[in-house]
């Protein structure tokens, strides 16, 4: 008989990508995990990592084996969602996760609902950003996460999660007070391509978003300001040094004297919010309890596009 906590520090190498990755997940030292490996690889008699310099690599054979405990781990899932429906109404703990403005506008108020419409589930909130969204999902230390969709996340194919989009979350411009765009009902990008601008960091998502839309639009902004944080942008522009892209969905600091104006045209850019499950992990009832609790949020809030995308179990 294979023992199954071999197998997943085997799933744990293929997600964190190292040996040290997966054991200190697994909350075990690096030469425990690899010799649950080696016995692994003794037991099946196939060799299940393969040397790449001072790194390993998940052999061929080691790739077909996790489609199969990946495919296992689901039907799991799957039976327990079945079993927990028998019970009636939605019960148990429900781990949740989302970064700092989806816990504020959504996650925040749906803990809050859900615990007077079923007060029988117990629901835990924690701010996370993407990868570690996905790890602790992996790790089964969260239910249901709401991250940002970006190239970073998981491939659409990794058969390990399933996923949904929730919501599309509309960039605004922002100007100053005084400027000459402030009293527009909405402004096309392509107007913009004399403007300074106040844009994120290199690396950031933010950056990618406004340079992506001001490349649609047809020009490269001039770019007088860079930050990480959305308040210190908000002081830049404040200050006139220039104008920015920012989210609906962020607030602006109250004391300072900005103007958002909506973005209008083909070259919109968005913000696309995926709710994500492991794979088979939506149809357990106490998770498509809270689903349809943020489906009514998004309908109620003001400014942001509902998806109207099914939850999609991924192939």
């Amino acid at each position: 008989m294979i023992d199954l906590r071999r197998l997943h520090v085997l799933r744990a190498i293929a997600h964190h990508g190292t040996v040290s990755g997966a054991a200190k997940s697994l909350h075990m030292s690096t030469s425990a995990a690899s010799q649950q490996i080696r016995l692994l690889s003794k037991e099946l008699g196939v060799p299940l990592l393969e040397p790449v310099g001072r790194r390993v690599r998940l052999s061929s054979a080691a790739q077909i084996l996790l489609a199969h405990i990946d495919a296992i781990e689901a039907m799991w899932r799957l039976a327990e969602a079945e079993l927990q429906a028998t019970e009636g109404e939605p019960s148990g703990l429900l781990r949740l996760c989302g970064f700092p403005t989806a816990i504020a506008t959504l996650l925040a108020p749906l803990v809050d609902r859900a615990r007077d419409r079923y007060p029988a589930m117990e629901l835990r909130l924690r701010e996370t950003e993407a990868s570690e969204s996905f790890d602790l999902l992996f790790a089964g230390e969260a239910d249901l996460a709401l991250v940002e969709a970006t190239p970073e996340n998981p491939p659409p194919e990794d058969i390990r999660f399933d996923s949904q989009t929730v919501f599309n979350d509309p960039f605004d411009l922002v100007v100053p007070g005084g400027h000459p765009y402030a009293g527009a009902e909405s402004v096309d990008l392509r107007s913009l391509e004399r403007e300074p601008w106040v844009i994120g960091v290199p690396g950031s998502i933010h950056r990618r978003h406004v340079l992506t839309a001001c490349s649609n639009a047809g020009f490269r902004p001039t770019v007088v300001g860079e930050a990480r944080e959305w308040t210190v942008i908000a002081v830049m522009v404040a200050h006139h040094l220039g104008v920015a892209l920012i989210p609906r969905l962020v607030d602006l600091p109250p004391h300072l004297d900005l103007v958002r104006v909506p973005v209008s045209g083909p070259f919109t850019p968005f913000r696309h919010f995926r709710a994500v499950t492991l794979r088979g992990g939506q149809r357990r009832p106490a998770v498509s309890a809270v689903m349809e609790l943020l489906d009514e949020l998004v309908r109620e809030a003001e400014g942001i596009g509902r998806a109207e995308e099914p939850f999609h179990e991924l192939p």
